[in-house]
């Protein structure tokens, strides 16, 4: 059984980094060429749908201006308060509520770049984001772990490592998350921890907590300085980037609005994400909570705009529903679904990049998960988001990291990426020669146009078995989830880091890590 995943995931290594040039464009090439695709720059080709009509979207904006000028949003940091008034906004200081009106809003839409590039620690793994781009991120912030081999556990830092191994190997993953919250480090310290190894694992573009000024201030100065960049270099473009959740309904917290100004301040990318539960914390219906869902986002990029105009910013939803009979959370619902295409449609009216999410209620990697997160998948995409978070691995509503369903998830994100190629349809792929060729009731498969392309035609499957009953039965009889156990495992374990740019940079980061820790780190803000 090992040495029949041995083999199957030797076969879907080479695959998972899009071949040995990945970067060189799909193609069908002669019989002996690798099929390359690009999965690192995707553009999305499907026309964005659509579930309200223009005026009501044009409604829905409107009715969250008017949340934003007549009701407000508390705002608890002191600082964001402040900004906010200075740019106009009115301010209640013993409530804590701050009304923005609608010409706050339209000059911080104004001055929020429709388009965002990324810098991460190689240009082949720099991103851009704008409308019609598209980037994946696997599952994120969860405090468990689990995988078939070791069960479910708290998370430690031993998983978050080989989560990160397991991101940086496919192309089709292009931001590093915060994958699992490493529960053996201990808070004051796991920045530290987290940075060193996105840094150390991986050239991909990184992720920074906000959980107060002085972890997000030593964060940069860590990848500053690993990166090797001035001060202006470093707040010049993006180098990191964080997610920024509202306190639904209409409220904003300590280090959530501190976060917004510690990174409008650097230049660095906050991603805007107010989880808006349809029942729970935002109205039941669909235009009710994508209202709330606006004007939350609207209220959190204004403040980034105060900080500092022009600062990098994405527009996000999560919002789905709960199941009225628990309270629990559910995922790739039809609601769910409908909730990102009008996010969509809220972010292409004002014109901004924007992050949406999929995601599972299932507590194993079962079809429940498979089907809840494909739905999911298919509604973010189809929605036209530039930023798709929990594409991969996340289970009970985001208290689990799968190893074996990041694997699995994977099948479908990258036949998504796929369909971002070209399908060509000149006189090669219209193969008349192939049809002259081949007599009526024959077949094609030792025809010369055939033989030419089938090495590089078809996408390979990831983790799919494509055998018959008894082929699969003298393999082992392994289910998707056992034969993702080896692969991720043997991912993990062939694992090389990328070459850093200057090695002495690493050596400098530990002793700066080993500095800090000494003196105690820094506890993260409550």
């Amino acid at each position: 059984m090992n040495a029949t995943r041995q083999g199957l995931s030797d076969r879907r290594r080479r695959h998972g980094r899009g071949g040995p040039n990945p970067g060189a464009g799909a193609g069908a090439g002669k019989s002996g060429a690798a099929r390359e695709v690009n999965y690192r720059q995707l553009r999305n080709p499907f026309t964005p749908q659509t579930v309200f009509t223009d005026d009501r979207i044009t409604a829905i904006h409107d009715a969250a201006l008017s949340v934003l000028e007549e009701l407000g949003i508390k705002v608890l940091l002191p600082e964001a308060r402040a900004i906010c008034a200075a740019g106009g906004a009115l301010v209640d200081e013993e409530t804590e509520i701050v009304r923005i009106g609608r010409e706050v809003i339209e000059a911080a839409l104004a001055t929020a770049p429709r388009r965002i590039g990324c810098r991460a620690g190689a240009p082949h793994r720099d991103v851009t984001l704008e409308l019609g781009s598209l980037t994946f991120q696997p599952g994120a912030g969860a405090p468990y772990a689990t995988d078939l081999d070791r069960g479910r556990r708290p998370a430690s830092g031993d998983d978050f490592r080989e989560l990160i191994k397991l991101t940086h190997h496919f192309d089709v993953l292009h931001l590093l998350p915060p994958l699992v919250e490493p529960q053996d480090v201990a808070p004051e310290l796991r920045h530290y921890f987290t940075m060193r190894a996105q840094l150390g694992l991986s050239d991909k573009f990184p992720f920074v907590f906000s959980r107060g000024t002085p972890q997000v201030v030593e964060s940069f100065e860590m990848l500053r300085d690993f990166r090797g960049l001035s001060d202006a270099d470093f707040t010049a473009e993006p180098r990191c980037y964080t997610i920024i959740n509202t306190n639904s309904p209409r409220q904003i917290d300590v280090p959530m609005a501190q976060g917004l100004i510690d990174f409008a301040r650097a230049g660095q990318l906050a991603i805007v994400t107010p989880f808006t539960l349809m029942g729970a914390m935002a109205p039941i219906t669909v235009a009710g909570a994508i209202t709330l869902s606006h004007a939350e986002a609207l209220a959190a990029i204004a403040l980034t705009q105060l900080a500092r105009p022009g600062a990098p910013v994405c527009y996000g939803t999560f919002t789905s529903n709960v199941d009225m009979k628990s309270g629990s959370p559910a995922f790739g619902t039809p609601e769910h679904f409908q909730a990102s295409l009008a996010a969509g449609q809220m972010a292409r009216h004002i014109g901004l990049p924007w992050r949406c999410a999929t995601g599972s209620a299932a507590n194993v990697n079962d079809a429940q998960a498979a089907h809840e997160t494909q739905f999911g998948l298919w509604g973010s995409v189809l929605a036209g988001a530039t930023v798709i978070i929990h594409a991969a691995g996340w289970l009970e509503g985001g208290l689990t990291v799968s190893f074996e369903k990041l694997i699995t998830d994977l099948e479908a994100v990258q036949m998504v990426a796929e369909l971002c190629s070209p399908t060509p349809a000149g006189p090669a792929e219209i193969a008349r020669e192939a049809l002259d060729e081949v007599a009526p009731g024959g077949h094609f498969f030792g025809c010369a146009h055939t033989m030419e392309r089938y090495r590089s035609a078809f996408y390979e499957p990831l983790v799919a078995d494509w055998s018959n009953f008894g082929i699969w039965s003298e393999h082992g009889a392994l289910t998707a989830s056992e034969r993702a156990t080896g692969i991720w495992r043997e991912i993990v374990a062939s694992h090389t880091p990328p070459p850093a740019a200057d090695p002495n940079r690493l050596e400098a980061l530990d002793a700066h890590i080993a500095r800090r820790t000494a003196r105690g780190g820094a506890a993260p803000s409550s």
